[in-house]
């Protein structure tokens, strides 16, 4: 913490939700705040574009039901109605339509499970009804997972296949629902993934209440245009916020002490150029583990002082594949939220495809680029996507055009993509592989002035409901972060007193489950004591 009565310096490494969240808590509490980022633009103000001018996006993400810190951002930054309707999706395999998960807030409210079984005997289409049931297993060990720190950790060293044999889930509801669905929710397939990342995804987005799955859209344009161009504005405008893009942070500097950070040396993307950043009281870690293992590894005094960060920044990361298409006709599919299944043409990568001139049917023509619209306009992802980035920007295009899209509609087959973009992003995704826990990087470290954010980050006592790759959880971890930094007075703010942003919690817990875990409790514990355990934590 700086001496004087002036506001401290922060650096907010990375410009994803989590430094955004950061830099907004900061900002907004009187610090001084820089935000680094390696793309030319991390405001949103510049969209990504092809090279005539058509609009990308790295990844098509949705907006689930509990997201509260994000919809109190949009409430807060007055933007309308920027999110479409809840909408469907379906699950595709060789054989065709697998399961659509309808929008659940439309039906009749039922204690969760009972809700979501109910869908299932009408939205599967050949899954039978006892591979179906077989999942209920999982719900046991659901009750169970933070029973205590202990055994959460066994979970957390068990993969995730592993547990779902145990508990007795059938092969077929293996194979044809959790393994894509993971492969497309964390990106990795079951047998690379901890349990207990697998068991808080599928509790969070599936479980916890009958419409917990209901996903909506951003209804034109792009997340950064639509959500941070105007939360960055605003920082810039208001708070003083200082943006530098196309900036990497390359190495860390710590005061002669070795008790805090003093400087952060930058390079320019485009051209190398070093740079220096002085007087800083704190840094916003909000990168992944490539980018951390990067800078810790420049960094030897910080990785000595905080071995946390190098623990961290050895973990492993996904690749991901993204692709446009612009099409010459439109194709007609029924829902415009889709996964891909069982495929061997993936690879072993998980596969999701949009149809945006459904999604954004308003705002068609800025598809286009400002032309006139043609066609189709389809976004699709490729996950644990290395053999993919592998082949030719052709032959991706190809195997879309000819072998996965003609599943959902023959007549892809014989349309003509007119433009296509397809970009690569290795090492981009946090991987929750089994026993990574204990390596995740915690929201405080062993150097005060230094705090990480991020989806992938062990919140501790702040831990939040939002779980696995997730926008809210990355935006709320980028709050937690800067609120920890104001708690614990590691910098001084120009508002008296400090002000911690608020962070808003999920939905509670619904009566069944709590009796469940409670019950859970009491009997796993006298049981423990006995030396019992449950079979899949022996």
């Amino acid at each position: 913490m700086t001496e004087t009565s002036s506001p401290s310096h922060v650096v907010v490494i990375g410009g994803g939700w989590a430094g955004w969240g950061a830099a907004k808590a900061l900002g907004e509490a009187g610090v001084r705040v820089t935000l680094l980022d390696g793309m030319a633009d991390p405001t949103g103000s510049t969209p990504l574009t092809t090279a005539s001018g058509k609009p990308f996006e790295a990844g098509t993400r949705g907006f689930w039901k509990d997201y509260p810190n994000i919809n109190a951002l949009t409430a807060e930054l007055d933007l309308g109605p920027i999110f479409t309707d809840f909408t469907t999706s379906a699950f595709w395999s060789p054989d065709g339509l697998e399961a659509t998960a309808p929008v659940f807030g439309d039906a009749p409210q039922w204690p969760s499970p009972l809700g979501q079984v109910a869908a299932t005997f009408t939205n599967f289409r050949r899954l039978p009804i006892a591979d179906r049931l077989s999942i209920t297993g999982l719900l046991y060990a659901m009750l169970d997972l933070n029973r205590s720190d202990a055994v959460y950790r066994s979970y957390d060293n068990i993969d995730a296949l592993t547990l779902f044999r145990s508990v007795g889930i059938s092969e077929r509801m293996i194979n044809d629902f959790l393994r894509p669905t993971l492969l497309v929710g964390l990106f990795k397939p079951p047998e690379e993934l901890s349990a207990a990342v697998t068991m808080e995804l599928l509790y969070y987005y599936s479980f916890a209440h009958q419409d917990s799955f209901d996903v909506r859209w951003i209804r034109a344009s792009s997340i950064a245009e639509a959500l941070i161009a105007p939360l960055a504005r605003r920082l810039i405008n208001r708070h003083g916020l200082q943006v530098c893009g196309g900036t990497l942070a390359a190495r860390l500097n710590l005061t002669p002490d070795g008790k805090a950070v003093a400087s952060v040396e930058t390079r320019a993307v485009g051209s190398g150029e070093l740079g220096l950043i002085e007087e800083v009281d704190a840094v916003v870690l909000a990168v992944g583990a490539k980018g951390l293992g990067a800078l810790m590894a420049n960094s030897p005094a910080c990785a000595a002082a905080a071995p946390e960060l190098v623990d961290a920044g050895s973990l492993g990361a996904i690749d991901v594949v993204s692709v446009r298409l612009w099409l010459d006709t439109y194709v007609e599919v029924t829902d415009p939220a889709n996964v891909f299944s069982r495929f061997e043409v993936l690879q072993g990568a998980g596969c999701t495809f949009f149809m945006l001139d459904q999604l954004q049917k308003e705002e068609e023509a800025a598809l286009w680029g400002g032309e006139q619209p043609r066609g189709s306009v389809v976004a699709s992802d490729f996950y644990n996507a290395s053999a993919i980035a592998a082949l030719s920007d052709q032959d991706i295009v190809e195997l879309l055009m000819r072998e996965l899209l003609p599943v959902a509609n023959p007549a892809f087959r014989t349309t003509t993509v007119l433009e296509s973009e397809v970009r690569r992003y290795p090492g981009s995704v946090s991987l929750f592989a089994p026993g990574s826990f204990s390596k995740r990087p915690p929201l405080d470290t062993a150097l005060p002035s230094i705090v990480c954010a991020g989806d992938w980050v062990r919140m501790g006592s702040r831990e939040h409901g939002a779980k696995g790759l997730c926008q809210e959880r990355a935006y709320v971890c980028g709050l937690e972060a800067a609120n920890s930094l104001i708690r614990r007075k590691v910098v001084t703010t120009s508002t008296s007193p400090a002000r911690e942003h608020p962070v808003r919690p999920i939905r509670a817990d619904e009566s069944q489950v709590l009796i469940g875990r409670a019950l859970n409790a009491l009997l796993m514990n006298q049981a423990e004591a006995l030396g019992l355990r449950w079979p899949w934590l022996r």
